[in-house]
C-alpha cells in the first residue's frame, strides 16, 4: 500500500468515526450529564391500532443528581411520560413514547427532553410506519351488500 493510498485511508476512516454517535466517554468529555446513546428511534413499521409504546433509555453520567422538569412533543399524536424522582450519577432511567397508531403512513416527530442537566434541551427523534390493517373478508362483503 502507498503512502497516499494509506493516507486516503485513514482520512476515510476519520470522517467515518466522526459520524458515528457519541460514546459515553466522549459525552462526559464534552460535558454532557443526560447520556442517549442515540437522539433516533425507529419503530420501523407497525400495524395501526397496536401499541405504540416506545421506550428510550438514558444514564445520569454526571456528577449530581438530575431532574426531568418535562418532556415535550412535537406533536399531540406522540405523548411521553418520564420519571419524576431524581436520577443520582450513575443511575439509569426510561422514557416512555406513545405514538397515536390510528394514524396511517410515515411519521418522524421530535421530543424534547427538559432537565437540570448541562446538556437540556436534549432533541430525540421518533420515526416508523404505521401499515393500514387489512379488511377482514367477512367486513368487505358486509360493505359490499349494503
Amino acid at each position: 500500500m502507498s503512502v497516499k493510498q494509506l493516507f486516503i485511508f485513514v482520512s476515510l476512516l476519520l470522517s467515518i468515526s466522526s459520524c458515528v454517535n457519541k460514546t459515553e466517554q466522549q459525552a462526559m468529555e464534552s460535558g454532557q450529564d443526560i447520556y442517549f446513546a442515540q437522539s433516533t428511534f425507529d419503530y420501523g413499521e407497525i400495524l395501526e391500532g397496536s401499541d405504540g409504546l416506545y421506550t428510550i433509555s438514558f444514564k445520569n453520567i454526571g456528577d449530581k443528581a438530575i431532574v426531568i422538569n418535562r418532556v415535550r412533543s412535537s406533536c399531540g399524536c406522540t405523548v411521553p411520560s418520564w420519571p419524576k424522582a431524581p436520577l443520582e450519577p450513575g443511575a439509569k432511567g426510561e422514557i416512555e413514547v406513545k405514538y397515536n397508531t390510528g394514524l396511517t403512513g410515515s411519521f418522524m416527530k421530535s421530543v424534547y427532553v427538559y432537565s437540570s442537566a448541562e446538556n437540556s434541551p436534549v432533541k430525540l427523534t421518533i420515526r416508523g410506519k404505521v401499515l393500514p390493517r387489512e379488511k377482514s373478508a367477512e367486513k368487505s362483503l358486509t360493505e359490499l351488500s349494503e
